[in-house]
C-alpha cells in the first residue's frame, strides 16, 4: 500500500477504492504483487542500513585426547598454588597463613 500512497495523493477525492475478497475475484492482478525495486527513483525508497562486517579471522575445532585432560586435572593437584587455593575455596573460614603463602610462591 505504501508504494502507491505518494502517486494516487493527487487523486484523492476523485478516485474511490473497493475491496473485493479473494474468494469473489478470482483473477487478481499479479503485476499488483510484483515487488519494486528499492532505488532512489521510486517514491517509496527505503536506504538500506550499512551493517558493520567484521572478518571471521579463523575458526578451528579440535578433539583432544583424555589423556592431555587427565594430566591437566592432575597438574592442578601437583601445582602448589593451585592446592593453596583449592584449599582457600573449600574452606569457609579464611586462614592467613594460606593466604600469605600464595605470595611466597
Amino acid at each position: 500500500m505504501l508504494r502507491w500512497q505518494i502517486p494516487l495523493q493527487e487523486y484523492r477525492g476523485n478516485i474511490t477504492f473497493l475491496h473485493k475478497d479473494g474468494n469473489i475475484h478470482k483473477n487478481s492482478d499479479v503485476l499488483s504483487r510484483c515487488p519494486l525495486p528499492n532505488d532512489i527513483h521510486h517514491p517509496a525508497y527505503v536506504p538500506e542500513e550499512a551493517s558493520p562486517q567484521i572478518p571471521i579471522e579463523g575458526i578451528s575445532v579440535t578433539d583432544l585426547n583424555t589423556t592431555f585432560f587427565e594430566e591437566v586435572q592432575n597438574s592442578y593437584t601437583q601445582d602448589k598454588s593451585c592446592r593453596i587455593l583449592f584449599q582457600l575455596l573449600n574452606k569457609d573460614c579464611k586462614d592467613s597463613s594460606l593466604i600469605h603463602a600464595l605470595d611466597e610462591v
